[in-house]
């Protein structure tokens, strides 16, 4: 029997894949029906709550104002009544904890009513609270494992929402989760409190150019989700693939993506089936999902929405993420976030479009027509620059994973030197403030004409994209490029948030006190901040090692890896910023950073098992019957007088050692222990990381000398392109 039979029955059972019986009948429901059907939305509240109630809900949710609990009991009725309609038998408060997934905990609205039967329930008590165990999440310490109690709280700025099962619904709460002592153990409660320091801030600076009328600021977030698609045989045949998530070993593809044929490519017609559904799921959800394509790797694709209010669009996200691989295998797909399942092909990032604004004033980086009589708008720009600028290593520390540092730095990410782009008409109004103290014009934008008379001009904007800054403006917002596919996007908000409002703070704090021209002393201001903190400005190839040097020698921090950034969390200046703004506490800031540890050693720790166990009992074994026949056949030639050529079997003998020499080391390396979790971290990037890349270039070549027939794991050029 052959060594691979996993391997080639995968290859068979993909080649009889059967499409789904049942396809989707997209004229039941049109698509613009199904959007927020299952949501508790506003415009359910208005249908269903008194006016009052639902008055008293819209403060909250829009002005921030703080909740009247004495409406819960009335918006928990409705909320059931509703749910209950729609199929629910029960509800669940959904959470966030520090792993950087989804939880819920569900109970039944039925309650035994003492004569046989019973009735459905759902008081107020039971909407605004309720009682998860707080220890057996990651809490840094915070809770020891014999104290338990932890408390979800119910947040009405995130709308509640049925979760379809084929056998019922569930009516699903978004809630914070927080200890028995008040600390935070999750990531949507920092994501709150960041968004009320920001309100609070970016309110003082709006007051000074007239606009008081208090509508609350609030950022928005856009995040573009990169994933890959690979059929579920190969997943199951890949024992990395299904424990960590990526490739351990596997040799590149004779075909990668340097053909540049996939990006934006047509879509193939099974990958389609499983966006549309995917899609209609989340209409459903009121996750505004806009834009799919192809992206550049052979087997990746995005998927992006429209920006909303960060809070919501965090959720969001974890909902997008659980949809794509609850769709998946429907059509016999696996949906991979990891940063970087594949090596050598691009890894998959979650770009996070950022913006802040209100509902009066609208988007405060919209720069209108004319920007550089646009003070406003220049100020909060200048707020973003002097925040990423004096921030940098922090920005950096909450991208950081082990997964994210296969990815960051490499040729389809941005460095991990954290800088701004601003393009070309910020720049040159930027140039003038700095020259002359104020600038006098705006780069225009145009039009582009393409010199046939069939095809219309096109608007043309006053400056390029740059694809390989981490930070960059994109005409009304910033895209931050550097959070990876498989993290949450709170804590890069929370941190987003929290940065710019000290900065909106300090502009505040300077303008607040100035006594004679305004418009000169935010000039002067703008001219004061942009020269302290113009090193962080750089609009080109982030990819270059031109710009490695230069940023050297600018001062700018170069964190490469997980263990290189994660103090920066943890740092006097971190704690002290989240201190002065309510966001994090002393002892929750040392409790992330301690998980974060933690999880990067867990990781890491856990490939380096997985690698010494696949390859002692996978790939070595067929290296050695390779070598086994090779050798066979090699004598049996030379009994009869043919030369043959040993060079192969050489090699095969040597990188058989080689691979068992590197294993038995590992093995040896993954038996220490050290005193701290950040020196277990170090000792994992600097010792079991380069162990395992050591490991895997001899088993990645030997797969090109192993006889095919032989090798036992999917390789990438099936799993890549067979779809």
């Amino acid at each position: 029997m052959s060594g691979n039979i996993t391997r080639l029955n995968a290859i068979a059972a993909i080649n009889a894949y059967a499409p789904m019986k049942q396809q989707l009948n997209f004229a039941e429901t049109p698509t613009r029906e199904l959007f927020n059907s299952n949501v508790f939305s506003t415009a359910v509240m208005k249908d269903r709550l008194p006016k009052e109630v639902y008055k008293s809900l819209m403060r909250t949710i829009e002005q921030g104002e703080a909740l009247d609990i004495t409406v819960a009991d009335v918006v928990a009725n409705a909320m059931k009544d509703w749910a209950i309609e729609k199929g629910a038998t029960h509800y669940a408060h959904v959470f966030y904890p520090l792993t950087g997934l989804t939880a819920e905990k569900h109970d039944s609205f039925l309650s035994p009513n003492g004569g046989g039967s019973a009735v459905t329930e759902f008081s107020g008590y039971q909407l605004i609270q309720g009682e998860p165990d707080g220890s057996s999440f990651p809490t840094g310490g915070i809770r020891p494992t014999f104290e338990a109690r932890g408390y979800t709280a119910w947040d009405v700025t995130s709308p509640a929402y049925i979760l379809e099962n084929p056998n019922g619904t569930t009516l699903c709460i978004p809630t914070a989760f927080v200890s028995w002592t008040g600390e935070a153990l999750d990531k949507k409660t920092p994501v709150l409190r960041s968004n009320q320091a920001l309100n609070e801030q970016a309110q003082r600076v709006l007051r000074l150019f007239g606009d008081d009328d208090g509508a609350m600021v609030s950022s928005t977030a856009g995040p573009e989700q990169e994933y890959f698609l690979i059929d579920r045989n190969f997943y199951f045949a890949r024992p990395d693939l299904m424990t960590s998530g990526r490739t351990l070993f596997g040799a590149p593809s004779p075909k990668g993506q340097e053909f540049e044929d996939h990006y934006f490519g047509a879509i193939p017609e099974r990958v389609l089936g499983f966006m549309l559904e995917a899609e209609r799921e989340l209409y459903k959800l009121g996750v505004p999902v806009k834009t799919r394509h192809n992206e550049v790797a052979p087997g990746q694709y995005e998927i992006a929405p429209v920006y909303e209010n960060a809070n919501v669009a965090t959720d969001h996200q974890q909902i997008l993420m659980t949809t794509l691989k609850r769709v998946a295998p429907k059509y016999g797909m696996v949906c991979l976030t990891h940063e970087k399942p594949f090596a050598g092909v691009n890894g998959s990032g979650k770009h996070v479009n950022y913006s802040l604004g209100s509902a009066s004033v609208g988007n405060l980086l919209e720069p209108g027509d004319t920007p550089h009589d646009n003070e406003r708008f220049l100020v909060f720009v200048v707020a973003v620059v002097r925040a990423i600028s004096t921030y940098a290593p922090l920005l950096r520390s909450v991208v950081a994973s082990a997964g994210n540092d296969h990815r960051l730095g490499a040729n389809e990410a941005p460095p991990a030197i954290i800088s701004v782009f601003l393009g070309d008409q910020l720049s040159d109004i930027f140039a003038q403030i700095r020259a002359a103290g104020t600038a006098t014009s705006s780069k225009k934008t145009g039009t582009l004409t393409l010199g046939v008379d069939t095809l219309p001009p096109l608007p043309l904007h006053a400056g390029d994209r740059n694809r390989t800054s981490p930070f960059a403006f994109t005409g009304n917002k910033f895209e931050f490029r550097a959070v990876g596919a498989n993290q949450s996007i709170a804590m890069p908000i929370t941190v987003l948030n929290t940065i710019i409002a000290e900065s909106l703070d300090y502009m505040a704090t300077r303008l607040e006190a100035v006594e004679g021209d305004f418009h000169t002393a935010v000039q002067t201001l703008l001219k004061e901040i942009l020269d302290e903190h113009s090193a962080v400005l750089f609009d080109g190839d982030g990819y270059s090692e031109d710009w490695h040097r230069e940023a050297a020698a600018r001062g700018l921090p170069n964190l490469r890896t997980t263990v290189d950034a994660l103090p920066a969390f943890g740092s006097p200046e971190a704690v002290a910023l989240f201190e002065k703004y309510n966001v994090l506490s002393h002892r929750e800031v040392e409790s992330r950073l301690d998980v974060k540890l933690e999880q990067y050693v867990k990781a890491v720790n856990l490939e380096a098992k997985l690698t010494l166990e696949m390859g002692r009992t996978m790939i070595w074994p067929a290296a050695i019957r390779h070598q086994s026949q090779l050798a066979v056949t090699c004598a049996n030639l030379k009994a009869v007088g043919y030369e043959f050529d040993t060079n192969t079997l050489d090699k095969v003998t040597e990188l058989v050692k080689l691979l068992q020499d590197s294993l038995t080391d590992l093995k040896t390396l993954m038996e220490h222990e050290s005193n701290s979790l950040l020196a277990e971290a170090e000792y994992a990037c600097s010792n079991l990381v380069p162990q395992m890349a050591l490991v895997r270039g001899y088993a990645d070549e030997l797969e090109g000398l192993v006889a095919d027939d032989l090798w036992p794991l999917p390789t990438y050029q099936e799993m890549l392109f067979i779809k």
